[in-house]
């Protein structure tokens, strides 16, 4: 529960940014989060939200309509859309690492993230580092970046 409760809080720090790769060169951001809203790049203009998180949904753009939410969270469960189907988990989230669906197989880890850095599948090996981020960010945050 304590790590759960970290996870959410986690995600509003002020200025998180995620880089590609190993890099901390700005011309490797991938975007910038604060205060829930995720940014491309550097930005932090209103008209460059590409999506919002409110510790449980992930809205498209900065909007706040029902009709808007792109995956939700519950319980170490990410839902497509806002359901809450089993049918519609698009992963589980267990001990720092994303697992398709509901899956907890090894083979199925879709990624690691560990001292904010996102590995490729169940590697923490420094080649396989995929994204890097400056403070902790929401694994849903994480999941629809890597979606994009």
């Amino acid at each position: 529960m304590i790590i759960l409760l970290w996870l959410l809080g986690a995600s509003f720090a002020q200025g998180q940014t995620v880089y590609r790769g190993t890099s901390a060169y700005s011309s490797d951001v991938v975007c910038t989060i604060r205060d829930g809203r995720v940014y491309k790049g550097n930005s932090s203009y209103q008209s460059d939200v590409m999506a919002r998180f409110d510790g449980t949904s992930l809205y498209r753009g900065n909007s706040s309509y029902q009709s808007d939410v792109l995956l939700t969270y519950r319980q170490g469960k990410i839902y497509r859309g806002r359901s809450s189907y089993e049918s519609d988990v698009v992963g589980t989230w267990r001990d720092g690492r994303l697992y398709a669906r509901t899956s907890s197989y090894q083979s199925d880890i879709l990624f690691t993230y560990r001292d904010n850095r996102v590995y490729a599948n169940s590697s923490v090996y420094q080649h396989d580092v995929l994204l890097s981020t400056s403070a902790r960010v929401h694994p849903v945050i994480l999941l629809w970046i890597m979606m994009q």
